[in-house]
């Protein structure tokens, strides 16, 4: 799970937003933003920052700029002091304007880099640095705050500095993504290092008022700890989680870190505080099997550390895909039966250690897949993390918890633990728990689901739905199957339609959380407006000419820093109104992408020079796009697959070669898509998967299935033995019969678009509706229209890339023998077109006036 996403989820109960959008009634908003602009100043509002300074004030663009921390409860009076300050002496600053704002930046999973910034100062040069610092830190002495990872602090109080630029500008960085950046002696545009440490450009030297704050931070060690770290574990932003070795006895411990104001949970409570629970809550359980011994706690500088029983054997999540049967093509009934028969034994296990727990007194709070930890052997279960556990007297809140197991907010003691262990068994046969917060009565479905495949006790599901969502659930309980073309894709539109947002400017429907993350992202193609106007044109729904205005509206002056890519930047915005019809915008909006340096982007095809190219030469830039094709050879993608890897220049090569006849073209299309499958690897059943180190990926957007596309449109131009080979083994990595998301470039949906495109040998109608079957699992209804969760499913989505206009061009594929299709993956050439009789309720799209 990305942690991240649970920060976008409070601003609206269906779609992912940005917290900042949360209205600031009841919200902690404080005095100071609530307040008029001072006379001779002004106001502006960037995210989750609001700035102010004067009107005539002219900033340098870059310098060492002020952070100053803060905690809830001080941070009012903080503010107050520091604003009064910078107000009388004209200095400019910014701050975060409410409480919920400064709780989400120094929460327990929030950016690392970033946590603790309160309010930024911007001196105008190093003089003024220097007195300002140390006027603030006369000013704030005394006062608390989290410390600033990022930064040099300034003797022991709640003031910090960088170096840093002061205004919005950006370059790429050493993998070709755009972040932000400051100017290098020689003018050129570099990133700005924003990372857990502090660091200085190479250029910067260290102002001589600086250097005893640096020697106090170096002569910080963990000299005189009498263990030694041999690998870290985890980090949050409370601390890290580290394996270790006791120097006095030999022991391996789990060593685990507070930092002190850092790392809140809902309640308010950091790290230390949390720490400090889990202490507790383990020595009022010492002695129990299924829970780790206490063998110290110390302080060290300003961190604490609990040393804790190292628990030999795996977590629980790791077993699916270990044991769960569903990732294979065609289960046989004794496999279904014989993991039935371990899922069970497992529950009952857990089972049995949380009413040991119990027993004792202690409410877990955090019961999930990842906190259980199963022996070697199978034949025990030991609880980790209980550092939200609380003993049943305090009658206290869920504080922290995984978004699959977390509990209605009116549960309370035992029945939290009573509702996971009721998550846990639908989530060992179905493990899309994630969605029951979208909707309680998912739970049915989802145990339904479960019934029709595993052999396991009906009476066991109901029971997990009787805690989960009493009462009656709808029936049926979709408006529509999603197999049910056209009546699928009306439900899929009216869904989309329903959810638009025309009154807003960062975006017209809801989709990913990448949508905030750059500029222009809501009118992208991969996450935005562009992406959906795109779906809805291959599907054949009606044009929706309200978001195409907005797009138009939108795009007369893109916002500063829009990034250059196909999916989330100018060049696939650009295409698509091309292909709306639209051409002098889109002209337009490539003449900017032309203006921009390109020597620095990444070559790859979400968002760099391959999807640049691609569009340019859509757009007849041909000499442009024949550029690209040349900077894509001078670095190499650090990741394999369509989006990020070398399946994307392949793919401009080839469509470039389609073209030109240039067989030179082709050479090198060959030449990347070896590069791609030598990052690959053979699993169980002969499938062929992208190998990420720590995990193997058939997804079509950073997998095996996304080079596979690009392998059936080559093996049209020349015969290859090692791409025919892969081009078998990749189809079956497609036909698992359960993905964990339905996204289109990370989960089922993807699996449907290429099974129905694909001319690899061994595809039959029956594989397609396996996957639209896997895809149904995920749907959820929305204002009584069908609808899919994007990215991390906590959310719904209604993008391209991660959510229902994905899944909609993906059936649209399936019902049309695929002709709807990906951009610059039209339809194959096939010597007879497969028939999917079968497999959806067909519906002719028209294709006249299609480019691909």
């Amino acid at each position: 799970m990305n942690k991240g996403y649970a920060t976008f989820c409070d601003a609206d109960r269906h779609f992912y937003d940005a917290p900042h959008r949360l209205s600031l009634d009841g919200q902690g908003p404080y005095a100071l933003a609530l307040a008029s602009v001072p006379e001779g100043w002004q106001r502006h509002r960037s995210g989750d920052w609001l700035a102010l300074r004067p009107v005539r004030h002219t900033l340098p663009a870059q310098g060492w700029k002020i952070h100053v921390s803060a905690c809830l409860d001080n941070a009012e009076t903080i503010l107050s002091r520091t604003a009064d300050y910078c107000l009388t002496h004209g200095i400019a600053f910014k701050f975060v304007p409410s409480r919920y704002l400064l709780h989400n930046r120094n929460a327990k999973y929030a950016d690392r880099a970033a946590s603790g910034k309160f309010i930024t100062v911007y001196p105008a040069d190093d003089e003024q640095c220097h007195r300002v610092a140390g006027d603030l830190d006369a000013l704030l002495a005394g006062e608390a705050g989290p410390y600033i990872l990022s930064d040099l602090r300034w003797g022991r109080g709640p003031v910090y500095l960088r170096y840093g630029s002061f205004t919005q500008r950006h370059c790429y960085d050493d993998k070709g993504e755009l972040c932000p950046a400051v100017e290098d002696p020689d003018g050129r545009l570099v990133p700005d290092l924003r990372g857990p440490v502090f660091q200085t450009p190479d250029w910067v030297r260290l102002p001589d008022f600086l250097r005893p704050h640096l020697e106090a931070r170096q002569n910080v060690t963990v000299a005189g700890m009498p263990y030694t770290v041999e690998r870290a574990l985890h980090f949050s932003n409370g601390g890290g989680v580290y394996v270790a070795q006791d120097t006095r006895t030999g022991e391996k411990v789990v060593l685990k870190e507070a930092r002190p104001h850092a790392g809140l949970a809902a309640d308010g409570a950091d790290a230390v505080t949390r720490l400090r629970r889990e202490r507790e809550a383990l020595e009022r359980l010492a002695g129990l099997p299924c829970t780790p011994e206490v063998h110290d706690h110390f302080t060290l500088g300003d961190h604490h550390f609990l040393a804790m029983q190292y628990i030999e054997g795996k977590p629980l999540n790791t077993f699916f895909a270990r044991r769960h049967p569903l990732i294979e093509a065609d289960p046989t009934p004794e496999s279904l039966a014989a993991y039935t028969e371990w899922a069970l034994r497992i529950h009952r296990l857990v089972e049995e250690a949380v009413e040991a727990v119990h027993a004792r007194g202690v409410v877990f709070n955090d019961l999930h897949l990842f906190n259980i930890m199963v022996a070697e052997d199978e034949e025990c279960v030991v609880l980790l993390d209980f550092e939200a556990a609380a003993h049943i007297d305090e009658g206290r809140r869920q504080t922290v918890a995984n978004p699959a197991f977390v509990a209605p907010a009116d549960r309370r003691g035992f029945d939290v633990d009573r509702y996971a262990l009721a998550c846990l068994r639908l989530a060992l046969f179905i493990p899309l728990t994630s969605l029951l917060p979208l909707d309680p009565h998912k739970a049915r479905h989802l145990a339904d689901i479960a019934a029709a495949h595993f052999p396991v006790p009906r009476d066991f599901l109901d029971e997990a739905v009787a805690e989960i969502a009493p009462g009656p659930a709808p029936a049926p309980y979709l408006p529509v199957e999603p197999a049910d073309w056209p009546r699928s894709r009306d439900s899929l539109v009216s869904a989309i339609t329903t959810s638009a947002t025309p009154h807003r400017d960062d975006r017209f429907f809801p989709g990913d959380i990448a949508q905030f993350a750059t500029a222009a992202g809501g009118m992208s193609l991969g996450y935005g407006a562009a992406g959906v106007l795109y779906a809805l044109a291959e599907t054949g729904a009606p044009r929706h000419t309200a978001a195409e205005e907005w797009l138009l509206e939108h795009t007369k002056q893109p916002p500063s820093g829009s990034p250059l890519g196909l999916y989330d930047g100018l060049a696939g915005i650009a295409w698509t109104l091309d292909r709306l019809g639209h051409p002098e915008r889109a002209l337009e909006l490539a003449e900017l992408a032309l203006a921009r340096p390109w020597d620095d982007i990444a070559p790859d095809l979400h968002s760099g020079l391959a999807g640049l190219g691609l569009a340019l030469d859509a757009l007849g830039l041909h000499d442009a796009a024949l550029r690209c094709a040349d900077l894509t050879g001078r670095t190499q993608p650090t990741r394999a697959g369509l989006l990020h890897g070398n399946s994307g220049p392949a793919l401009l090569y080839l469509r470039l070669y389609e073209r030109t006849g240039d067989t030179g073209l082709l050479d090198l299309a060959a030449d990347a898509l070896r590069r791609d499958l030598d990052r690959c690897v053979r699993g169980a059943g002969g499938t062929l998967q992208v190998d990420e180190g720590w995990r193997t990926m058939p997804y079509l957007g950073a997998g095996s299935v996304g080079i596979g596309m690009v392998l059936d449109d080559f093996a049209a131009h020349r015969d290859d033995d090692r791409f025919a080979q892969a081009r078998t083994e990749i189809v079956r990595a497609a036909q698992a019969t359960f993905y964990a998301q339905p996204g289109l470039f990370r989960g089922a949906a993807g699996m449907v678009l290429y099974l129905s495109r694909t001319t690899a040998p061994g595809v039959q109608p029956a594989d397609v509706r396996r996957q639209i079957d896997a895809l149904t699992r995920h749907a959820v209804p929305y204002q009584g229209h069908l609808a899919f969760p994007g990215e991390q499913m906590m959310r719904l989505s209604m993008d391209l890339s991660t959510g229902t206009a994905g899944c909609l061009l993906a059936l649209g594929s399936a019902a049309t023998d695929g002709v709807a299709q990906l951009p610059f993956l039209p339809p194959p050439r096939r010597p007879q077109s497969r028939s999917q009789s079968g497999t959806v309720k067909k519906h002719t799209v028209p294709t006249e006036g299609k480019r691909s």
